[in-house]
């Protein structure tokens, strides 16, 4: 068997694929909690005889088709959770589940991943080495679920991972690429303002947590044009201002909440320093307290530059078999956060980008009209399994 029968059994698989996807896009579950999800993938690999072994803490599973002789090892990694978006897409396979959509792509990610691997197996004796099929939970939301699985020891005797995302925004038939830093670290804080209520008619004997928070905005968006270098990328937003309260009545606390991405550790520690800082601030000009919760959870997502290059010759060279690719590209750094930065930062990694554009109006990530053109999963197939076979037949 050669890459020829391989490539054909991918484009065989291409209706089942997009059967699987819309299953799965009917039946969403949010993140930590996609038990039945987790049931349907188990149920497919034993239906083709490989077995799966789950994780003890979440709901990710592994797969591991093993050629029998020696080589490399590659993981290619897969997300199958959703999010607490109510759908509105009108689509025949619409989300059942009330409240919850896959508005990420992460039906398709899972279902493109069982056709690869599903092939994958019926030409193991042709490759060196062994795949590890990884399907993660809970990449949506923090720790996420890639943490979990490091911990329990998935990636030993990995020698590299890969993996890719749909993209509405990008056309279909292309494939992305960037080598290095290319997703920011996410950060996120929740800081409460208390001050001391009072009547409106008499502001000089209350200290107006609104009043402090509303400056507190104002200063936090100093910090990117200020403090962060031009050349660095961030970007910091107060997404909740909860001071909802009477219009006679002077609000003693305030609640906000904000998300904040960055390119480097350095900028990361630096803006937490800066939100700190001009809290305290605050705190001794106002005389009120104001406390501060702020967590990093997800890490710059880093291309290694090595793997990444390897992945584009693969892609390059194969663009007379692969029609169904139509470019390969730079697409520079994606502000997004994404937990296979976990992964990267342990194992030498390449995620890349599918493009995934629909016909018409096209709706982002996390928009509850999302969709992608569902010619995209034949095109993350052709390409992950083309760079998979490649990537396994050296020794």
């Amino acid at each position: 068997m050669n890459k020829d029968y391989l490539l054909q059994l991918l484009r065989n698989e291409q209706e089942a694929t997009v059967s699987r996807r819309r299953y799965l896009h009917a039946h969403p579950e949010l993140s930590f909690k996609e038990k039945e999800t987790a049931a349907y993938i188990t149920r497919f690999y034993e239906n083709l005889g490989l077995p799966v072994q789950h994780c003890r803490n979440n709901y990710g599973l592994t797969v591991l088709i093993d050629s029998g002789k020696p080589g490399r090892t590659l993981a290619l990694r897969a997300d199958f959770d959703a999010l607490p978006i109510q759908e509105d897409t009108g689509l025949p396979f619409a989300s059942v589940n009330q409240g919850v959509m896959h508005a990420c792509g992460h039906d398709a990610h899972t279902a493109y991943l069982m056709t690869v691997a599903a092939c994958l197996a019926r030409v193991k004796d042709s490759f060196n080495g062994k795949v590890l099929i990884i399907h993660q939970p809970a990449e949506e939301m923090a720790p996420g679920g890639a943490k979990g699985m490091i911990a329990e020891g998935v990636l030993d005797g990995v020698d590299t991972v890969m993996g890719c995302h749909f993209m509405s925004t990008m056309p279909c038939g292309k494939v992305f690429y960037h080598a290095g830093a290319v997703q920011h670290a996410r950060s996120k804080f929740t800081i409460q303002v208390i001050g001391k209520g009072g009547h409106a008619s008499l502001p000089e004997e209350a200290n107006d947590a609104i009043l402090i928070a509303s400056e507190l905005v104002v200063n936090l968006q100093s910090i990117i044009s200020r403090r962060v270098a031009s050349k660095q990328s961030a970007v910091l937003t107060v997404g909740s201002f909860d001071g909802k309260g009477q219009f006679n009545i002077i609000k003693d606390q305030v609640t906000l909440e904000g998300d904040v991405r960055s390119m480097s550790d350095y900028t990361c520690q630096l803006i937490e320093e800066q939100v700190k800082r001009i809290c305290h601030g605050l705190e001794e000009a106002y005389g009120c307290t104001i406390k501060v919760d702020y967590v990093t959870d997800y890490p710059v997502l880093v291309n290694d530059k090595n793997v990444t290059g390897e992945v584009v010759r693969i892609l390059q060279a194969e663009q007379d078999l692969i029609p169904e690719i139509t470019g390969i590209e730079d697409c520079g750094v994606l502000n997004p956060s994404e937990d296979f930065a976990y992964f990267a930062a342990k194992r030498p990694a390449c995620f890349f980008y599918i493009g995934a554009m629909s016909e018409g109006e096209v709706y982002p990530h996390h928009h509850p009209k999302f969709r992608l053109n569902e010619k995209s999963l034949q095109v993350a197939a052709l390409a992950v399994g083309s760079v998979a076979w490649e990537y396994l037949q050296q020794k």
